[in-house]
């Protein structure tokens, strides 16, 4: 008897030639989708709404911080109500970045030179986008200019001009190479010396700007006497002729003398400078001491007077002192007395709360005050022998469940004065309570049982204790 053995898929030419076809499918398919996210893995979808597409094509990345997030799936056109145009773009982001803050900022940046673009998402805020949410177009910030749109700017006409303006050049400088080399072996002085006078032109305290300006309306308002400038000249010339016999030599004298003296300000004023803003701060910090002085100056001497022989009886005062500083010293250190302090602490701390719920009771509602009257004028009364008692005896009403006895429930009825009122807790303004001070205060409701807080609001008004409306 014998046993044919299981057959090897290796074996079978059309189950090899199957799966191969199979693998080769799901190759080209995934390869075909990998712009679009893998399938049957989980997105974060979003949608972005951008003043302009900006070249993004769809497979373009999604990144943030540099690292790719997802991709862009679709992108469409949305033509507004006057007729402009906007860009909503279609997201497709990892799971793991889920949810993305409201307030992240996105820009289109440029991948390369050559145009590719991407989405560059930089995530702010805590409360982020649900899944299939639209990201407002208030999050989307100006695309940098690249260098692309620089290329661009360059037209034919922009291009030609470049070229002559560098054949022009060329030619201006051709055989001038010599110069060049004076010139520029010369221009670092000339920039060590054109900084601090571009820096005194540029300050503000110089007022460049307006100096134009008024150049500008100097010329114009003396552009109808012109020629009345011109006979001036011409007999300034005349004068300094005459002057020139007469005063040769001297002014001969300064101007060769003069640029020593200004090279001599140019080294010194600029050392000079601080020393002469510290002088005019330190003047304007004494100017309010100085303005009060000569009142000032008769109280300063008594107080010289008066405190001199203070002064000469501070030592034995210190002396006395001494001890009582050693005394406080040893106190601070004694690890009892901080023991103490912990304690009245944790003291102030526990009553902290019972004293903010009592203190409206004497601060709103008076009552402290008002239980020593009444405490002092229940004695007030009396003979030789001393002072009485004051009291009188209150009938409780009578009826069914009656407070003069033993009862089953609380009085109600049915005569009007067998009804319980009680109102063990009244309310005093503390925190949490209505700003009432009820005690003493509450209306007797005939016929009517009340049991705690009266209803209504009693107002703030005791004996002895004046409400707002007194004080107004």
């Amino acid at each position: 008897m014998s046993r044919r053995g299981q057959a090897s898929i290796a074996g079978s030419p059309v189950l090899v030639g199957a799966l191969t076809t199979l693998v080769v499918i799901v190759a080209v398919f995934l390869s075909y989708n990998a712009n679009s996210g893998l399938p049957f893995v989980p997105t974060y979808d979003l949608t972005a709404e951008l003043p302009d597409a900006a070249n993004l094509v769809e497979g373009n990345e999604v990144r943030t911080g540099g690292f790719r997030i997802g991709v862009i799936d679709q992108i469409d056109p949305i033509r507004r109500n006057d007729g402009s145009t906007y860009a909503r773009v279609h997201l497709k982001l990892q799971k793991n970045v889920e949810p993305l803050g409201r307030d992240s900022d996105l820009i289109v940046r440029s991948r390369s030179a050559l145009g590719l673009k991407y989405l560059e998402i930089t995530p702010r805020g805590e409360d982020g986008f649900q899944a299939g949410s639209t990201i407002p177009m208030a999050n989307a910030r100006p695309e940098p200019v690249e260098i692309d749109t620089v290329l661009n700017t360059f037209t034919k006409k922009t291009r030609e001009g470049q070229r002559n303006s560098l054949r022009g050049f060329g030619d201006g400088l051709a055989g001038r190479g010599t110069d060049l080399n004076d010139t520029i072996h010369v221009l670092p002085d000339l920039f060590s010396n054109l900084e601090p006078v571009m820096r005194n032109l540029s300050a503000p305290a110089t007022r460049l700007r307006r100096f134009f300006p008024a150049l500008e309306r100097t010329a114009r308002i003396v552009a109808p006497v012109a020629e009345t400038q011109a006979e001036l000249f011409e007999n300034l010339d005349i004068t300094f002729t005459a002057l020139a016999g007469v005063a040769r030599p001297s002014i001969q004298e300064t101007i060769s003398r003069s640029p020593a003296a200004e090279d001599a300000g140019i080294r010194g004023f600029p050392q000079q400078r601080p020393f002469i803003e510290n002088t005019a701060g330190f003047a304007r910090d004494l100017r309010p001491g100085a303005e009060v002085l000569p009142q000032a100056l008769p109280d300063l001497a008594d107080a010289l007077e008066l405190g001199t022989p203070a002064l000469r009886r501070t030592p034995a005062l210190n002396r006395r002192v001494k001890r009582l500083f050693l005394t406080l010293a040893d106190f601070s250190t004694d690890p009892i007395v901080k023991v103490g302090v912990s304690r009245l602490r944790d003291t102030a701390s526990t009553l902290k709360p019972a004293l903010a719920f009592l203190t409206p009771v004497q601060v709103t509602c008076n009552y402290v005050t008002l239980w020593f009257r009444n405490a002092a004028s229940l004695l007030s009364e009396g003979d030789r022998n001393g002072t009485w008692q004051r009291f009188i005896i209150v009938t409780t009403p009578q009826g069914p469940n009656s407070e003069s006895g033993p009862s089953s429930a609380p009085a109600n009825g049915p005569n009007e004065e067998n009804y319980l009122h009680s109102n063990p807790y009244p309310n005093t303004a503390a925190p949490g309570q209505p700003k009432e001070c009820e005690g003493g205060n509450e209306d007797y409701l005939v016929a009517r049982q009340v049991q705690g807080n009266v209803p209504g609001n009693q107002g703030t008004k005791t004996a002895g204790q004046l409400t707002e409306e007194d004080g107004q």
